[in-house]
């Protein structure tokens, strides 16, 4: 025999509930059951990226630290596309925000590497050209910064324009600014020398010769093995055009 506890504390048979509330109660529990087998299944929403707090405002939060704070930020983008049930495509992020926190968390750690790391090697390789080609300009300008610390994420920015959005002018454009501007002793010379390959590619055997002369004869080149390299690309390029 089934019993409930009465508010009391004292035990009755069930049997001695009326009827009427028992339907109701069945009743209930059914109708509870129905419910919450016909509530459509939660969606988990992308939130928007939002636009960075204020530089002055993450120097105060910061507490005169603002190298741990510029890598707390990276984490934080860095996971902000794996959000809670749901996980955004970089081709959906809005991109200038993007670039407005990483240039952020460079300004707070200028000798960070990871948002020029981020910006060439991860969102500049979405199938999206528009977001590519404004991911690539950031890196050029955050380039001319510090040529000699960025240049390798200007090199690949050089690549990807060149293989990936088949622009040979802008390719240059890259492969050049490294040539003027990153003139440091640790600037390996194929990065150095990407301009003249890419000058060739175009076409544009002339202007390759100029650039090479201009090199051998400004002083610019001090490694013997880069000195033999660009001679030997000069007697080829002078062939090169006595055969047209």
């Amino acid at each position: 025999m089934i019993f409930v506890r009465t508010t009391l504390g004292r035990s009755r048979s069930i049997a001695a509930v009326p009827r009427p509330a028992l339907l109701a109660l069945v009743l209930a529990l059914g109708l509870q059951i129905v419910w919450h087998g016909l509530r459509p299944e939660p969606q988990a929403r992308a939130e928007e990226l939002p636009l960075p707090p204020p530089l002055h405002s993450l120097k105060v939060a910061s507490l005169n630290d603002p190298i741990v704070m510029g890598k707390l930020l990276n984490l934080w983008l860095q996971a902000f596309d794996n959000q809670p049930g749901v996980s955004i495509p970089f081709r959906n992020l809005n991109y200038p925000k993007v670039t407005e926190w990483l240039s952020r968390i460079l300004i707070l750690d200028p000798r960070g590497q990871y948002p020029l790391l981020a910006a060439s090697r991860v969102y500049a390789e979405v199938p999206t050209e528009e977001k590519q080609r404004h991911m690539l300009e950031w890196v050029y300008k955050q380039f001319l910064v510090d040529p000699n610390r960025r240049w390798p994420w200007l090199a690949h920015a050089s690549i990807i324009a060149k293989h990936r959005l088949e622009d040979l002018p802008l390719a240059l454009k890259y492969a050049r600014a490294i040539t003027e501007h990153a003139t440091g002793a640790n600037v390996p010379y194929w990065a150095r020398d990407m301009s003249i390959v890419i000058l060739e590619d175009m076409g544009e055997l002339a202007s390759a010769q100029l650039l090479i002369g201009g090199l051998l004869d400004g002083g610019m080149i001090s490694d013997a093995h880069e000195r033999q390299f660009l001679e030997r690309k000069l007697e080829e390029l002078e062939r090169q055009v006595d055969e047209i």
